[in-house]
């Protein structure tokens, strides 16, 4: 298949990927650093939760492609689930990066991530003969276990 069409779409899927990176290399050099205080109790967890959402990010954001080219190729059921893995992963991102600095509105992103990987996992789930799919399940439910258990101490 070829046409701009074809081209916007491989545009896309690289924005995606490399806006993927940008947050986990964001993310990696803020808990790397200095960001966590030392006398944060709960710096470790904050630093593990954000690597968990960035990695779900980047997860949700190869399904999303993955969606995409399914759509293209004409499976509509795929639609859904593509807009729901692009927009967990957004918000994947955005917890990520307020974890990572330990943000005051860190237990607000929390819980909405949670909810946002819950959903993407459910439709994710309804197709489970699909390996990437499946994989973007997995990655959602991890993370979203993450960010309740975080939330609680994040209050």
């Amino acid at each position: 298949m070829t046409g701009p069409h074809v081209v916007n779409r491989k545009t896309k899927t690289m924005n995606y990927r490399m806006m993927s990176l940008s947050t986990i290399a964001i993310a990696l050099l803020a808990v790397s650093g200095s960001v966590f205080s030392a006398d944060s109790p709960h710096a470790a967890q904050m630093k593990k939760c954000a690597a968990t959402c960035a990695d779900c990010a980047v997860t949700c954001n190869a399904c999303f492609d993955h969606c995409a080219t399914l759509v293209a190729d004409g499976k509509k059921e795929h639609a859904k689930c593509m807009r729901l893995c692009v927009d967990c992963a957004e918000c994947c991102q955005m917890c990520s990066t307020l974890c990572a600095r330990q943000s005051a509105l860190s237990a607000h992103a929390l819980l909405c991530c949670a909810k946002c990987c819950d959903e993407c996992a459910a439709a994710c789930e309804a197709m489970p003969d699909d390996k990437h799919m499946s994989a973007c399940a997995k990655s959602c439910r991890n993370c979203a276990k993450e960010c309740l258990e975080i939330s609680k101490m994040a209050k």
